[in-house]
């Protein structure tokens, strides 16, 4: 499997970094290892001394799919949760002052935790899906789909032209603002809908 992750999908997001506006998704991916384990704390990467969360809302794709229409995407995947995309700030300023990719900063190991899956059946309304992160029990993060710049459908219709998804990859779609520090000690909760998907801590 593998895990797909959405860049510059919020204004609020993309104004706090001081981005362009992307014209169409801009996607990266991590390897299956930057998952983290079930009930395992997150590592503090030793090679970073400023690693950043960016709360994220995370499909998971339900069959095989390449040059998927707009109009089917839908079909191709069948949960959501909320999951975090851990960033080693510092290492990735270093990798853009120098023009070289970004890969040891967003893809190290363990940098994507993700929550207990919800069947987007199962939700009132899977246009309309609200999420967020406490941290130490304040919420730091708050987000809503509709302010996506681009829909989950758009998102997997436009990876699947260049990348074929497989049952069972994971597509992280963006993050809101908010996005900051965490450190060794930390603990995060994740919200999909006010209920709780995930918990650890920072070790």
């Amino acid at each position: 499997m593998k895990i797909i992750c959405i860049g510059r999908n919020y204004l609020a997001h993309i104004a706090e970094l001081d981005r362009d506006l992307p014209t169409e998704p801009l996607f990266f991916m991590k390897p299956e290892s930057a998952l983290l384990p079930q009930g395992m704390p997150f590592p503090y990467p030793s090679f970073s001394q400023i690693v950043h969360y960016e709360t994220e809302l995370v499909l998971r794709i339900c069959k095989q799919g390449k040059e998927v229409g707009l109009e089917r995407a839908h079909e191709y995947y069948d949960a959501v949760t909320v999951g975090v995309d851990f960033t080693a700030r510092d290492v990735q300023q270093q990798c853009i002052s120098k023009g070289h990719p970004w890969e040891k900063a967003k893809a190290f190991d363990f940098s994507a935790p993700v929550g207990e899956f919800k069947k987007i059946s199962e939700l009132q309304d899977a246009c309309a899906i609200d999420f967020g992160m406490r941290l130490n029990g304040e919420w730091v993060q708050q987000g809503h789909s509709t302010d996506m710049i681009f829909s989950f459908d758009k998102i997997v219709s436009y990876v699947s032209h260049f990348v074929t998804l497989e049952r069972g990859d994971y597509v992280f779609t963006g993050t809101p603002q908010g996005v900051g520090e965490v450190h060794v000690g930390d603990e995060l909760e994740l919200y999909l809908e006010n209920q709780s998907v995930l918990v650890f801590k920072v070790i």
